[in-house]
């Protein structure tokens, strides 16, 4: 499962049914029918583990008789729609991740601003003394962890999803071939 300059990774699978690469509670038939979660496994697995920028071919393996079937000529359209479907559905959890940042930030920057106008309140009222100023610093921090979620969600939670997208699209992109053992 390498690949040398130029040369698509290969991912292979051995199968004694292509049954095994699909979900067997999936009642749909080819080729909208989900791959089995070890199938999908398998083959993120290995595709995380390629080069970047190496094209992807999954080679299948399966007896004559499997490999001569018509299921196994549905199998690439079923493998990238698979594929395809996962990366749009990751696509809506980017979505989705940062309406929930937009709100978050909303709700941060409002604490913000009621944590700093608090404490200065609280100076106003009280004068500046040590334990005033003690308040409003705290005040001051809580409204700045108020932001925290937000800030973490912009700055580093969607880009391990970007990477999933993009992996999945690269193997719902990828040529499949079935070899016969």
């Amino acid at each position: 499962m390498s690949a040398s300059v130029g040369q698509p990774a290969c991912i292979e699978l051995r199968l004694e049914s292509i049954a095994h690469l699909f979900d067997p509670f999936d009642p749909f038939p080819l080729p909208s029918r989900d791959l089995a979660k070890g199938a999908e496994d398998f083959i993120t697995g290995w595709a995380r583990e390629l080069p970047h920028d190496a094209p992807i071919e999954i080679v299948i393996h399966l007896p004559r008789s499997e490999a001569e079937s018509d299921a196994a000529k549905g199998l690439q359209d079923a493998i990238a729609r698979h594929f395809a479907y996962r990366a749009e559905r990751v696509g809506g959890d980017v979505h989705e991740l940062f309406r929930v940042g937009r709100l978050s930030l909303a709700i941060g920057l409002a604490v913000l601003v009621l944590c700093v106008a608090g404490g200065r309140i609280l100076i106003g009222a009280f004068g500046d003394t040590p334990l005033t100023r003690v308040l409003a610093e705290g005040l001051s921090i809580l409204g700045w962890v108020a932001n925290w979620r937000p800030i973490e969600i912009f700055l580093y939670d969607w880009w391990p999803l970007l990477q999933r997208r993009r992996l999945l699209q690269r193997i719902a992109g990828s040529p499949v071939s079935i070899q016969q053992y």
